[in-house]
C-alpha cells in the first residue's frame, strides 16, 4: 500500500500524524466497500495518487494556526484530510453536495479524530462564510472555480484559491495569467505520476 511514500517526504512526521496517516488505508478501504469515493482501479495506489498528491500543496504553502480552509467539492476528502493531519492548528471545512460521500466522510473524521475538520453537506457557493484560503483537486475549470468562491475570501494579502491540476492548462488558464502562480509537483515528488502534475495558486480578485 506503499505508506512507505509518505515517510519518504515526510519524515519528520510527528507520532500523531504518522498513526493517523497510516490508518487512512484501512478506514478508506471499509468506507469504499458502501460507497465509491476512491476509484477501485486507484485504490492500490492510494497513498501516492490520493494522499501524498494531497500534500503536495504542503510543499508550498504552509497553512498557519487558525487559519481557515475550505476544501471545495471535497469527494473523497482530498485534499484537505491529508492536508489537516499534517496542520492540526488549522481548521479545514470539507464541502461537498453530495450528503452520501458527506456522511462518510464524517464517519472517516470521526475514527481518525480530527476536531480541526468540520464536514458540511451543501454547495460551496451558498455558505456564508469567509475563508483564508480554498483548495480544490480536479472539480471544475479554473473559470467556474474562481466564479464560485467569489467574495468567499478574508479581507487579507495571503488568500486565494490553491488547485491541484494536471495535463495541458493553457486553455483553462488564459484570462488568469496576472493572477496565476503554477508550480510542477514533480520538482518536489520524483514518482511518474506526477510528471504533469501542478499546483495553480489563483490570487483572489481584488
Amino acid at each position: 500500500m506503499s505508506f512507505h511514500l509518505i515517510l519518504k517526504y515526510f519524515p519528520d512526521l510527528n507520532d500523531d500524524s504518522k498513526e493517523k496517516m497510516k490508518n487512512l488505508f484501512n478506514l478508506y478501504e471499509n468506507v469504499n466497500k458502501k460507497i465509491n469515493l476512491i476509484s477501485r482501479k486507484d485504490f492500490d495506489f492510494f497513498y501516492e495518487r490520493h494522499v501524498l498528491h494531497s500534500l503536495s500543496i504542503s510543499k508550498v504553502f504552509r497553512f498557519k494556526n487558525n487559519d481557515d480552509v475550505m476544501d471545495l467539492g471535497t469527494g473523497g476528502g482530498f485534499p484537505g484530510i491529508p492536508l489537516a493531519i499534517l496542520f492540526p492548528d488549522s481548521n479545514f471545512f470539507l464541502v461537498d453536495s453530495i450528503k452520501k460521500k458527506t456522511d462518510c466522510l464524517s464517519e472517516i473524521v470521526l475514527d481518525l479524530n480530527l476536531p480541526n475538520v468540520k464536514v458540511i453537506n451543501a454547495r460551496s457557493e451558498t455558505l456564508d462564510y469567509k475563508f483564508d484560503f480554498i483548495i480544490s483537486r480536479a472539480v471544475a475549470s479554473l473559470s467556474k472555480l474562481d466564479s464560485w468562491t467569489k467574495g468567499k475570501f478574508k479581507n487579507n494579502q495571503r488568500n486565494g484559491l490553491i488547485c491541484l491540476k494536471g495535463g495541458d492548462l493553457r486553455n483553462e488558464i488564459k484570462g488568469f495569467e496576472n493572477r496565476l502562480k503554477t508550480f510542477n509537483i514533480s520538482n518536489f515528488f520524483g514518482e511518474d505520476f506526477f510528471s504533469s502534475k501542478k499546483i495553480i495558486f489563483l490570487e483572489e480578485k481584488k
